[in-house]
């Protein structure tokens, strides 16, 4: 584990924790990015602001970080287009399979002592690591 930073862990979780929290107090809303996306792929009147604002806070601060800290963000790797689309569709599929994403369940449903946030998440956990097990003993990958 060359590259742990537990303090950015840390303030990371932290901020995640709090933005979540922050959005449930004032808007009563679940911060899962899947449903919040979503929402506003298929919008409801007066439930579209709070989600763009929510997802232009992603993207501008990803991309502040990528001018504050270039090498914190890897760039494009060798995998082709088609891989990258293909591995998309199967993440969508599993989102909606789930009926929620990552953030969803593990941060906000798992604070909330949801049984079914606490299955998806040791779900796809599980199926993370024996993934990337698969890869590193059976590909001859690299992790």
């Amino acid at each position: 584990m060359e590259h742990f930073t537990p303090w950015s862990a840390l303030a990371g979780g932290a901020l995640i924790g709090l933005a979540s929290s922050a959005l449930l107090l004032f808007n009563g809303r679940i911060a899962g990015i899947s449903g919040i996306l979503a929402g506003l792929l298929a919008p409801r009147p007066g439930d579209s602001a709070w989600r763009a604002a929510f997802a232009a806070g992603l993207l501008v601060a990803g991309l502040g970080l990528s001018f504050v800290l270039p090498d914190s963000i890897a760039g494009p790797d060798a995998r082709s287009l088609f891989a990258v689309g293909a591995a998309g569709l199967i993440v969508g599929f599993g989102v909606r399979m789930g009926n929620g994403c990552t953030s969803g369940h593990g941060v906000c449903g798992l604070s909330r002592f949801s049984i079914r946030s606490l299955v998806a998440t040791l779900t796809f956990m599980g199926t993370g690591i024996l993934t990337a097990i698969t890869i590193e003993l059976g590909l001859g990958g690299s992790l």
